[in-house]
């Protein structure tokens, strides 16, 4: 279970502070006005609490499997004092079941390549459960394309991670708008990010 919110439990992704005003922008875009945003692999939480402030107006949802990443949760959840983030939860994505039973937007953040693809598989099948249709799943990191050139920074990153663990690596996006089409989520919108990532949108249908 998470801790009691102590400061000596937060853990730091520098990422997210390259990245969180670039995602929400795009967020601004794409989130539902009003309801609940289900952030699958929230990592350190540090992404939840900031766009949790940057939009009030929706109830943030943290989860993880990781404990000391619940625990991490908890920790910035406790500092911000935010009301609109609730506690985070154990939440693995490729389970074929989720403590939780609706959300109106799934967001997943640098999880797909970092994960085993069954991983992938199972958050978009989540999203089929979950999402009324029309919701949005919104996903972000970095991929391969088809008919796009991958940045030589992409592709020393997906050699480093398959190395680690030859179930990671970069995913290609046709593949993964294959997989959510046969879910019943329909490829929406793709933007371009900073860092050579991009953001996914799909739509349940």
């Amino acid at each position: 279970m998470p801790g009691d919110g102590a400061a000596a439990d937060k853990r730091h992704a520098p990422a997210t502070l390259r990245n969180r005003d670039a995602i929400a922008a795009v967020l601004a875009d794409w989130l539902p006005a009003s309801g609940t945003v289900l952030e699958v692999a929230s990592g350190s939480g540090e992404h939840a609490v900031h766009f949790a402030a940057v939009f009030p107006q929706l109830d943030w949802q943290p989860s993880d499997p990781d404990p000391s990443g619940l625990t991490s949760i908890a920790a910035y959840r406790a500092e911000a004092g935010l009301a609109n983030v609730a506690p985070p939860i154990a939440l693995d994505a490729a389970a074929g079941s989720w403590p939780v039973d609706q959300a109106n937007a799934i967001l997943c953040i640098n999880m797909v390549h970092i994960s085993p693809w069954a991983a992938t598989l199972g958050l978009i099948a989540g999203a089929a459960r979950l999402l009324a249709p029309g919701a949005p799943l919104i996903l972000y990191g970095p991929y391969t394309e088809p008919d796009v050139s991958t940045a030589e920074s992409n592709l020393a990153f997906d050699a480093s991670l398959r190395s680690r663990d030859p179930a990671w690596g970069l995913r290609d996006t046709g593949v993964v708008k294959a997989a959510a089409a046969t879910a019943g989520l329909a490829f929406d919108e793709r933007r371009a990010m900073p860092a050579n990532n991009l953001m996914l949108l799909f739509r349940r249908t």
